[in-house]
């Protein structure tokens, strides 16, 4: 059965829903305004009179509910049905879950599956809906699962990873079986092995003279000529706006809902508190475990730098000493060439009028410090060594006079670092603007011709969102032709590789896309059902975040599906979220993302916070960039979301702003345990995350982590790979399944489920 996009008429929405979705909207574009760059998490967010308030007016309505016959009858029923999928989940593998819940009195207490390591569990038994009624306890389930739905649709249909764990659980509420072979996962290609060519031309696939045309902002793929003018379209999942506009209204209406709010704000302090209580409890023989694993330890587990800009790869001193480097050996090459004149290293150096020798890391003047906080424009200038913009275009450029040499000279280098540490590897940026057509076929020869390969690096390909830039210069008509630029040549070397060799072979290496520039720029436009096509934004002013990340995503998909078609590999969407701007960034990441970078901003809303949590959705976190960016590095919520079991994961993004050391990842974990107090198995923890987040292909992740990484729990961790010990992993397993049974129960008993059936 060919794969399809399901479509949803805006006749099926809620009117109430969509109402307070805009309404979350406009408070959203209202707080851009109005807010003051500085005052970013220092404002609580309620006065503590208002707090009180609330707290009484929940407090007389749980009171109310609890002389309701009705009410103690449907709890009744919750505390029945719990026992009942306590003792019928526990002893099933697939389904393992459910310690801290309660038990029946009755119920003797079932006994653990072989694989799971014996600690000390902490349970909780009574009344577990006590501090919120049964129906707001039911309504914030429904919404959690309506919503873990909607993003399990978008995954698998970009062959986006969705966790196992939540969809047993949610084939569990449609009462279906989950079957492994229906999982969809991405198609990433293993590196080349020893003595294979990675940049050869053999072997690649025939033209399938199909047609291609960009329809709405998304390419459109045609059999032949006869069906595109019939307008009969390759059978391939196509997106639509609407569609789109009313999955997201529904989750942003949930993130607005009271009850929900409450229901997931407390779970998440549950969290918090239930990891603290199993750290006390079971310090020492997560320590013990891991002192038993021979040869592994923190330096030789895998690590991943989940989000790096290969124009920042390297640090500071390294880009100051290759600068000198190529001044002493190669002063008269011409480098550059402006108004048909051709330029030397050396008179570029007489015009700035210095003497590279003379150069220290103090006046290459590329560190992030005090002056960019809550300072991105001045942040972007540090790319520019002395405040040199051709010193950029010389050094850090694919696209220049001499094609890239000496940017690709740098990476190398840097790779080789990688590759010499042997347990590190990179995914650096590489960045398509959409200006013209022609950009990918000059990239993809820069990294052919200047053999950047590296089996310690995944290339990912960054999309800057300054489509007004490019409008207010007349350099493209509309935005449409921004998307035809980054997408129509991936869609004709993926139809006809013949033609398009040089991007067929470096796409191979290329993993993923990212949506990068500074969030906090405001956009006067609403998203909505009613926003304009693509072809009919030709003002100036930037579309908003949410357009851009659908319109880059329903390309990706229909791309995926097409290659997934030919056998080729796929990619993911990994843009930037949450570092700055509105909290409806990570609404629209939450539906279309496999994974984000930052996530800063989930720690305002209680309920994106416990989505992520349960879907499990990755987030590439950068303590130092933020410090010197947007987020003091004492406020960063990294170790609180790992405490709660978000899969986070450490990197770098820009070592040449940010860091000092020849290993900027390394540098970036000591930091964070230093300061944090980490645990080794914290960190071994955050670093098998990076692992499985990363784009390295399935092979690699099964040699690095584990063959069967893929299972839940400690099935699924090969401690002698990982040195992350199997208490951990059990621990993070059944407190993750105890949170999804409990809105499936919830729906389940709603809807007529009784203990005898």
């Amino acid at each position: 059965m060919p794969r399809q996009f399901p479509k949803i008429s805006l006749n099926d929405v809620d009117e109430k829903v969509r109402l307070l979705a805009e309404k979350v909207y406009a408070s959203a574009l209202k707080e851009e305004d109005t807010k003051e760059a500085l005052a970013m998490f220092t404002v609580p967010e309620d006065c503590p009179i208002g707090l009180h308030e609330d707290r009484e007016r929940e407090l007389m309505k749980e009171l109310a509910e609890q002389q309701s016959d009705e009410s103690a009858k449907r709890k009744k029923s919750f505390r029945l049905k719990r026992s009942q999928s306590v003792s019928s989940q526990i002893p099933i593998r697939a389904d393992w879950a459910l310690f801290d819940a309660p038990f029946s009195p009755a119920a003797p207490e079932p006994s653990l599956p072989d694989d799971f390591p014996e600690f000390q569990r902490v349970t909780i038994s009574g009344d577990y809906c006590a501090g919120i009624t049964v129906e707001d306890y039911e309504q914030a389930a429904q919404s959690l699962l309506k919503a873990l739905f909607i993003r399990e649709k978008y995954s698998r249909l970009a062959y986006h990873r969705f966790p196992r764990t939540a969809a047993r659980f949610l084939r569990s509420a449609e009462n279906e079986m989950w079957r492994e072979e229906d999982e969809v996962l991405p198609d990433i290609w293993p590196c080349p092995g020893e003595g294979e060519d990675p940049y050869s031309m053999e072997g690649i696939p025939e033209d399938l003279n199909y047609e291609l045309k960009m329809k709405d902002g998304i390419v459109n793929v045609y059999d032949d000529a006869e069906a595109l003018r019939q307008q009969l379209p390759h059978s391939l999942p196509y997106p639509d706006l609407e569609t789109f506009a009313i999955d997201l209204s529904q989750v942003l209406a949930m993130i607005a809902d009271g009850p929900t709010k409450t229901y997931c704000h407390r779970r998440l302090n549950f969290l918090a508190s239930k990891f603290y209580i199993h750290e006390m409890l079971n310090e020492m023989a997560e320590l013990k475990e891991l002192k038993g694993v021979p040869h592994r330890d923190f330096y030789n587990v895998r690590k991943v730098d989940t989000h790096i800009h290969a124009a920042a790869c390297m640090n500071q001193k390294h880009l100051l000493r290759f600068i000198q480097t190529t001044y002493q050996t190669e002063a008269d090459r011409v480098v550059l060439e402006k108004d048909g004149q051709k330029i030397t290293l050396k008179q570029v150096f007489d015009k700035l009028t210095m003497d590279p020798y003379d150069l220290t890391v103090d006046s290459l003047d590329v560190h992030a410090g005090r002056q960019t906080f809550h300072r991105f424009d001045k942040f972007n200038s540090k790319y520019n060594p002395v405040g040199a913009s051709e010193l950029r275009e010389i050094y850090l450029k694919t696209d220049n006079y001499i094609k890239g040499e000496y940017f690709a000279r740098l990476v190398k280098e840097v790779a080789q670092e990688l590759e010499e540490s042997k347990y590190q590897h990179a995914e650096p940026r590489l960045s398509i603007y959409g200006r013209n057509p022609e950009e990918w076929q000059s990239l993809a020869s820069w990294f052919i011709q200047h053999k950047v390969h590296s089996p310690n690096m995944r290339w990912m390909i960054q999309i800057p969102r300054i489509f007004d830039i490019f409008r207010s210069r007349k350099l493209i008509p509309h935005f449409a032709k921004m998307l035809e630029n980054i997408f129509l040549p991936l869609f004709e070397a993926t139809v006809n590789p013949q033609k398009n060799k040089e991007i067929h072979v470096f796409l191979k290496y290329v993993t993923g896309f990212d949506s990068v520039d500074d969030e906090s720029k405001h956009s006067h436009h609403m998203f909505s059902y009613k926003s304009p096509k693509p072809e009919e934004w030709t003002s100036e002013d930037n579309p908003p975040y949410s357009y851009y990340l659908f319109h880059m995503y329903a390309n990706i998909m229909v791309l995926n599906n097409l290659r997934k078609e030919r056998g080729l590999n796929t990619f993911q969407f990994r843009p930037h979220c949450g570092e700055a701007g509105s909290i409806t960034h990570l609404v629209s990441a939450f539906l279309t993302a496999d994974n984000i970078s930052h996530g800063l901003n989930l720690k305002k809303s209680p309920v994106l916070q416990y989505l992520y949590y349960l879907a499990q959705i990755p987030i590439a976190m950068s303590p130092l960039s933020n410090n010197s960016l947007f987020l003091q590095y004492s406020k960063n919520p990294l170790r609180e979301f790992l405490q709660k079991g978000l899969c986070v994961s450490l990197s770098t993004d820009d070592p040449m702003q940010f860091h000092y050391t020849k290993e900027a990842l390394m540098e970036e974990y000591a930091i964070a345990a230093q300061l944090w107090k980490l645990s080794t198995c914290d960190v071994c923890e955050i670093a098998r995350n990076s692992v499985l987040q990363s784009g390295l292909s399935h092979q690699e992740k099964k040699h690095f982590i584990g063959s069967n990484y893929l299972q839940d729990g400690p099935g699924g961790n090969d401690i002698r790979r990982t040195n992350v010990a199997q208490i951990r992993m059990a621990y993070r397993h059944e407190t993750l399944c105890n949170e999804l049974s409990f809105l499936v129960d919830a729906v389940k008993t709603e809807a007529g489920a009784t203990p005898d059936e």
